[in-house]
């Protein structure tokens, strides 16, 4: 009896997992992406635009770095799976030595998020119902 009921915990265990990482991703399509973006916290700002383009302002896009502002040209990349979809965020102005590019991950239900390299989200911002 204990072996089959470990084995019970165990699988049920699995489909709690399963569904969590489900809800984690959600199928996000380009054309509902722009907007404005907000979190509340830290007050950074992203705004991605139908042409393309973005602004952000006092947004950190990584765990020690300081809140900046930057604009530049923003691109779905649809890599065929939910979880490897980003949204590539080309920063104008950028020299030598400078991130020129970003990684932002759209999360579903209105949120897009940075990455750290661990996996973990390092700022999650919310799109803005005001127009």
């Amino acid at each position: 009896m204990g072996k089959l009921t470990s084995g019970r915990r165990f699988a049920a265990a699995l489909a709690a997992s399963a569904l969590l990482a489900a809800g984690c991703t959600a199928q996000v399509a380009a054309e509902d992406l722009p907007g404005l973006y907000r979190n509340k916290e830290t007050g950074g700002e992203i705004t991605l635009d139908s042409d393309g383009t973005f602004t952000a302002t006092h947004l950190s896009t990584g765990e020690n770095a300081d809140p900046d502002d930057f604009h530049g040209n923003w691109d779905f990349v649809d890599n065929g799976t939910l979880s490897d979809d980003f949204v590539y965020l080309d920063i104008d102005g950028r020299g030598i030595g400078e991130v020129s590019g970003v990684q932002l991950y759209a999360r579903g239900g209105g949120k897009i998020a940075f990455s750290t390299p661990d996996g973990s989200w390092s700022l999650v911002l919310t799109k803005s119902t005001e127009t």
